[in-house]
């Protein structure tokens, strides 16, 4: 079989592999087909092979080992999350998503995320709970604050079990702490804020400890609005 032109041929391997885990001829732990072999079935060059496994490695999906034995070669990753989250931070990156539709983003997943953990009897809010404890240590800077801000916000995604919403999350992170930091700096009593939001916090973790589903969707959601409002940051037209 001729090889493919270059330009195309490692996305004739990307391809295979595709259809190999979607078929589900490859999981989590299982190792690809050596370069050689891979190359002879596809009838491309052992250069468009490489090539294809280092995007499939810059994406998170698989990670490669040199030499012989258990780690060699290149295995399939047992973390979808952090392969579509970095995927998705460098779409983000390259595009430049205006603020209104990540905005609009976070309410979507967020709300999803509260009223689910809601309604989930064996709810873990432990970490949740940490980082909220976090925010209360005296002496943070604005910046410090917002982090732990976002990071209380990815507690919640992560802990509803759901690895593509936690994943969209996470890649998003990166332009959300740059635009909400950004917005801080326009927030008149930041002391003020920064304690309104620690309470808002707490209701929200209090809303979803009692089962209250429709509650806690409600505050996470007046939550994200009203920092937005205050920072003067651009709202998705359904909210302007």
């Amino acid at each position: 079989m001729p090889e493919s032109t270059p330009a195309r041929a490692w996305r004739v391997v990307l391809e295979k592999i595709e259809s190999d885990l979607l078929e589900g001829r490859l999981g989590p732990g299982d190792r690809i087909q050596p370069e050689r072999e891979l190359a002879t079935t596809l009838g491309v060059g052992r250069s468009s092979v490489r090539e294809a496994l280092r995007v499939l490695e810059v994406m998170g999906l698989i990670r490669t080992g040199t030499g012989s034995g258990p780690t060699a070669g290149a295995i399939v990753t047992a973390t979808p999350h952090g392969g579509l989250a970095q995927f998705l931070r460098l779409q983000v990156a390259a595009q430049g998503f205006p603020i209104p539709d990540v905005y609009e983003t976070r309410l979507l997943l967020e709300e999803w995320a509260v009223a689910h953990l809601a309604g989930d009897a064996h709810t873990d809010l432990a970490e949740a709970h940490a980082t909220l404890d976090a925010m209360e240590a005296e002496g943070l800077t604005a910046e410090e604050f917002l982090a732990l801000d976002t990071q209380f916000h990815l507690r919640l995604t992560d802990a509803a079990g759901n690895v593509v919403v936690a994943a969209t999350m996470a890649g998003l992170r990166t332009t959300i702490e740059s635009y909400i930091r950004a917005g801080a700096e326009r927030i008149p009593d930041w002391e003020a804020t920064s304690a309104r939001l620690r309470r808002e916090h707490a209701d929200v973790l209090a809303a979803i400890e009692a089962g209250e589903a429709d509650r806690a969707r409600t505050l996470v959601r007046a939550h994200i609005t009203g920092y937005y409002a205050d920072a003067g940051l651009p709202a998705p037209p359904a909210l302007q």
